[in-house]
């Protein structure tokens, strides 16, 4: 069996709940994980706005969830015995729509090609919205675009805030002196605030590592974050676990033959 990544190392800095999944993949593949969460995803301080919106439900025609942490932090509040029949879901990414279906909901409105609030708000059931009530879950303090385009083309709207995120508290430690003795070969990063909490974790003097190292990000925004902090060496992946598996792959497998990555490149 092909084991593309035997011999790299490589820093998975998903949050701990969610960071088991890519691990996982990275094992099977030969590769050798190392956990770091930049992010942390913890419930509201307050949940009694989230009661009183989910105890609203029947008032809307769409409920929207920008990620799978919203899903699960609202759908364990609701009945879903008694969800009004007329309210259809949405969500912006197909991880959304699996955990969305863990839950018994399909016919989820998704994007199939982009994962970003611009792909779904280019669909078709997003543009025809006048008049419409719609309620967005997510986490606090999330892209202002897709609430904005919606109330620009009449709808009414509400948010919906689910869970905070944090930067952890960690000892990084291990991590720089991991970092200083070349052992770490790649860094995989899905969201542009994880990105900006591992530099602020690791410490000005690793930064120069963290630049040069290979970095494998999901989205354009995160890779122009990326080059705006100097990262010379971003690979673009496709979405998800499997998107950045096959970027790993990719990569690792032409450097081993000593070729020139096909994928995009800072």
């Amino acid at each position: 069996m092909s084991k593309p990544l035997a011999g790299v190392t490589v820093l998975v800095t998903r949050p701990a709940h969610q960071a088991g999944g890519l691990a996982d993949r990275i094992c099977a593949a030969g590769g050798i994980p190392l956990l770091f969460p930049v992010l942390g995803i913890l419930d509201m301080t307050d949940p009694h706005p989230l009661l009183a919106l989910v105890g609203r439900l029947h008032e809307f025609d769409l409920a929207i969830f920008i990620s799978p942490n919203a899903v699960n932090k609202a759908m364990h509040l609701i009945d879903r015995r008694l969800l009004p029949p007329r309210l259809r879901f949405a969500a912006v990414g197909q991880g959304t729509v699996k955990t969305l279906e863990k839950f018994g909901i399909d016919a989820v409105i998704a994007p199939t090609a982009r994962f970003d609030s611009e792909a779904l708000l280019d669909m078709a059931e997003l543009k025809q919205v006048e008049g419409k009530h719609i309620v967005i879950f997510r986490g606090d303090g999330g892209r202002e675009l897709l609430g904005k385009t919606l109330l620009e083309r009449g709808a009414t709207l509400e948010y919906a805030d689910c869970y905070r995120r944090v930067k952890p508290a960690a000892d990084t430690d291990w991590l720089v002196k991991a970092a200083a003795s070349g052992a770490i070969s790649a860094v995989t990063v899905t969201s542009s605030e994880g990105l900006r909490n591992l530099f602020d974790m690791i410490g000005e003097p690793a930064h120069a590592w963290l630049r040069r190292t290979p970095l494998f990000v999901s989205h354009e925004r995160i890779a122009e974050a990326a080059r705006k902090l100097g990262c010379a060496h971003v690979i673009l992946t496709s979405a998800g676990d499997s998107g950045l598996l096959e970027g790993l792959s990719n990569y690792f497998r032409l450097e081993a033959g000593g070729g020139d990555s096909v994928l995009s490149k800072a």
